[in-house]
């Protein structure tokens, strides 16, 4: 099971009272609690600048406002925690030339010995491209080339690529990436998220989905990358701690249905209570069955 974490986000009418006022402690402590029960990744997400007056603010509900750093917040989680992957969920392709982000994860992936996930995604904020001066209408096709240009840079001192979009070679990266293969995670929900996460990814990160359509989506495509991840949240709130067989019933469903890694979205009062939270997860069959790997 992974963490999405909480406070690196808000979102109006989901997100807990008590993270509106919460810290990069807060936000620590939940990851040294993941890290010592052998939770497999914490999130954090990307958006620079969030609309306030503009059509996708009328969607305040689903996107929010708060978005936490994600270089910023992960490589201080780097510094206090040992096992647990530091995972963007997701980092948006368009905003950044492939060069900039192998050099910038690749150094967070050498400070925390090798345990970054990209999870990457095209972006759907059009204002937000504009401020950033970044193509919006070609950033599916920008988003293809993207990947393998990633995939040409990261745990290389030396990077060769050239496409339409991008070309970089003779140049030193140093430091880089110690992965060699970083895992990439592909978000969305799309026909187009599917396809390019099958195809050129290692996962796909399709946010929270009942078993069914997930089940019905991944009929549609056989990934091409062997151990693909499919890493999924709940649509449902659980509460581990007052009914652990349901949380059991709902992860477990998810899991038939195809996911190799699932994030709960868990009721919590505060800090303390998520921890509970997090520690009556690990407890669970289900959590135990498939956190060998990570556990201590």
């Amino acid at each position: 099971m992974g963490i999405s974490t909480p406070v690196v986000l808000d979102i109006p009418g989901r997100s807990a009272e008590w993270e509106r006022d919460a810290g990069i402690e807060e936000i620590a402590r939940i990851a040294e609690e993941g890290d010592r029960l052998g939770f497999d990744h914490v999130t954090c997400s990307e958006h620079i600048a969030v609309a306030e007056d503009s059509e996708s603010a009328m969607l305040k509900g689903a996107r929010g406002t708060r978005y936490w750093d994600p270089l910023a917040t992960l490589s201080y989680l780097a510094a206090r925690t040992t096992w647990i992957r530091l995972c963007t969920s997701v980092l948006v392709l368009g905003y950044h030339h492939p060069l900039a982000i192998a050099k910038r994860y690749g150094t967070l992936d050498r400070i925390s010995g090798g345990r970054v996930v990209l999870g990457v995604g095209v972006g759907t904020a059009r204002e937000e491209f504009e401020l950033l001066g970044a193509s919006f209408a070609d950033r599916g096709r920008r988003a293809d080339e993207a990947i393998p240009a990633l995939r040409a840079a990261l745990g290389r001192s030396v990077p060769e690529f050239a496409g339409q979009y991008y070309r970089f070679g003779g140049l030193v990266v140093d430091p880089h990436a110690v992965q060699r293969h970083m895992p990439i995670w592909v978000g969305g929900v799309s026909d187009a998220a599917l396809r390019r996460a099958t195809t050129l990814g290692d996962g796909w990160l399709p946010a929270a989905v009942t078993p069914d359509q997930l089940h019905a989506r991944l009929k549609e495509r056989e990934p091409a990358a062997p151990g693909f991840e499919v890493v999924v949240g709940t649509t449902e709130t659980l509460a581990p701690d007052s009914a652990p067989d349901r949380a059991e019933q709902v992860i477990g469903e998810l899991g038939a249905a195809g996911a190799t890694i699932v994030q709960p979205r868990l009721r919590h009062r505060s800090l303390e209570h998520y921890l509970e939270q997090l520690d009556a997860l690990s407890r669970l069959s289900c959590f135990a069955s498939a956190s060998g790997a990570h556990t201590q």
